[in-house]
């Protein structure tokens, strides 16, 4: 399969700490809501699930934020869920409640039938990546991503999003064994994912583990780090002659810094709550950076995200030997004003390409 070569290899060579000019920018869920044409895509396809499983609906809304906005990535728009959904859990999407599975695992029965399902299932999730890829033209990379093990798991047994993750860390306490073999499981399962969305044409390759940090420390380690891990060490890392990066995120992770860092992953995104300078003092400059500005910065007007993006690139310092990734501490929220992203991202071009000087 031959795809275009590409032009823009700012976040590529930020992500594995090489030289670059200025620094690259892209934002967790930058294709969504806040973005009208995005809800007309929406509207159109029905529901999210048609909008997810079809290829030319998932290349239409991955695009739409680059036709806007000078970004240094696009990310492939899917859910962290498709995993599960594959695995028969029956995936739906309730409009104002978000994610709900038919079947959640909830007994030693439910975990005993879990097994990594047909790729072929998820065939609709590597059709797009290739699709994205051709339509890209080689302008920015494309970012695969999957959810980590733990935070698939702990959808899998709530059954929808949680405040206090009481069913899942209840079966944890009582019986890890049932966790452990889901998580066994959910590594394994995106390890293929993830591989088959590199070979389709991703060209970095991320892991969120949204829910991580609501363990806390020494389970945070056993039930979420070391399957992480376990995802990273299986990850294809050349394809084609060129670097795969690796990105890991843990929100609310930033206490566990030094052990983040020694998964194996190139990069580590950080949330708002971390200090980017002490982050790099506290690894050694081992790995490169993702993050960290407040997405509600985005609702204080052009002064405050100009100052806010200013402090936040500071805090990195030497931006000209790279490994800093500018991004948000989560996922943009729907109610932000476009106009405030391309504000956000012409002052991080501005403002770093003179600090790279």
């Amino acid at each position: 399969m031959s795809l275009p070569e590409l032009k823009n290899d700012v976040l590529i060579r930020s992500l594995l700490r090489e030289p670059v000019p200025y620094t690259p920018v892209w934002l967790m869920r930058q294709a969504g809501r806040y973005l009208p044409e995005y809800r007309a895509t929406r509207a159109e396809a029905g529901s999210f699930m048609n909008l997810a499983q079809n290829r030319e609906y998932a290349c239409e809304v991955t695009l739409q934020p680059l036709r806007r906005f000078d970004l240094d990535a696009a990310i492939l728009f899917s859910d962290i869920l498709t995993i599960p959904h594959a695995m028969g859990l029956g995936l739906d999407f309730v409009e104002g409640e978000g994610p709900r599975f038919a079947h959640p695992v909830r007994t030693e029965a439910d975990v005993a039938k879990l097994e990594i399902p047909d790729m072929a299932k998820l065939q609709y999730v590597f059709d797009a990546v290739e699709l994205i890829r051709k339509e890209l033209d080689g302008k920015v990379p494309l970012i695969g991503f999957a959810g980590s093990p733990w935070t698939i798991a702990c959808y899998m047994v709530e059954g929808q999003g949680s405040q206090d993750y009481r069913l899942i860390k209840g079966m944890m306490y009582s019986r890890p064994d049932l966790v452990h073999r889901m998580l066994q499981i959910n590594a394994d399962t995106t390890i293929q994912y993830l591989n088959q969305q590199i070979e389709a044409g991703a060209q970095a390759a991320m892991i969120f583990d949204s829910w991580g940090g609501v363990l806390s420390d020494s389970l945070f380690q056993e039930f979420s780090l070391q399957y992480t891990k376990r995802v990273v060490d299986g990850l294809i890392r050349e394809h084609n002659g060129k670097r795969i990066p690796a990105i890991v995120f843990t929100k609310g992770g930033g206490q566990w810094l030094e052990d983040i860092a020694q998964c194996g992953s190139d990069a580590v995104g950080v949330d708002w709550t971390v200090n980017l300078a002490q982050a790099r003092k506290r690894v050694n400059d081992s790995v490169a950076f993702q993050g960290n500005l407040d997405p509600m910065t985005m609702f204080g007007g052009e002064a405050a995200i100009r100052r806010e993006v200013r402090r936040v690139i500071d805090d990195f310092g030497d931006v000209g030997s790279g490994g800093h990734v500018f991004n948000f501490g989560h996922g943009i929220s729907r109610f932000t004003p476009p106009e405030a992203v391309k504000i956000l991202v012409d002052e991080v071009h501005s403002y770093s390409a003179q600090m790279h000087k």
